[in-house]
């Protein structure tokens, strides 16, 4: 039976980071956005008035700041080693994330079947954001059943990696899950735990020969 993989973006496939940290660093903004990342964290604001602040900071971004974002970021080594070995076994990748979805759907181009993050308005932004297409920690349980259905598995063919609060339902309605470089809110909910940067290694947890 094949498996699907659900891999979270920020502190997870990034090392330390997030897609928005990164994104604002090319604008000068990064303590900016630091800032909105603890308080997010610290459940001071939700997702969507997350999005709304990150999407105000970001009046003069355009696709060439997006791209060295991307080019830039910490990423964890060996992600795309880890999804093409998934692939050859016939298995499922996919990305669920609260950042923007221009960024996550880079990672469609490393090898992942699927990318999810939270819609936001074309680059360079002409429009707002509209709050009913920010994701939140329920609606990786809804694109992961959506996805589920889309690949012909169930939720017991699931393995979920992640590394915070926004990760918590999702490790609660898979049977596998790995908690990747993780902080306080995944303790004891993981069935395993990574912590360094390499994703190779956080897979061989899960890897069956």
């Amino acid at each position: 039976m094949a498996r699907l993989h659900l891999f979270d973006l920020d502190g997870t496939l990034l090392h330390g980071s997030s897609a928005p940290v990164e994104i604002s660093r090319q604008l000068g903004l990064e303590a900016e956005t630091v800032a909105l990342d603890r308080a997010i964290s610290a459940g001071l604001i939700g997702p969507p008035e997350y999005a709304a602040q990150v999407h105000a900071l970001w009046a003069s971004l355009t696709e060439a700041h997006v791209a060295a974002a991307f080019d830039a970021a910490p990423w964890l080594t060996r992600i795309r080693e880890v999804w093409a070995e998934l692939t050859r076994n016939g298995d499922y990748c996919a990305v669920v994330s609260l950042s923007p979805s221009f960024f996550v759907e880079r990672l469609i181009d490393w090898g992942a079947h699927a990318a999810y993050g939270s819609r936001f308005p074309a680059v360079p932004f002409t429009e707002p954001v509209d709050p009913t297409g920010v994701l939140n920690a329920a609606a990786k349980v809804r694109i992961a059943d959506r996805l589920c259905a889309e690949f012909g598995v169930t939720r017991a063919d699931c393995v979920a990696y992640g590394d915070s609060m926004s990760d918590k339902d999702l490790f609660g309605a898979v049977p596998v899950s790995v908690a990747v470089n993780a902080d306080r809110h995944l303790t004891g909910l993981a069935t395993h735990s990574y912590t360094g940067r390499d994703l190779w290694e956080a897979y061989e947890l899960v890897r069956v020969a």
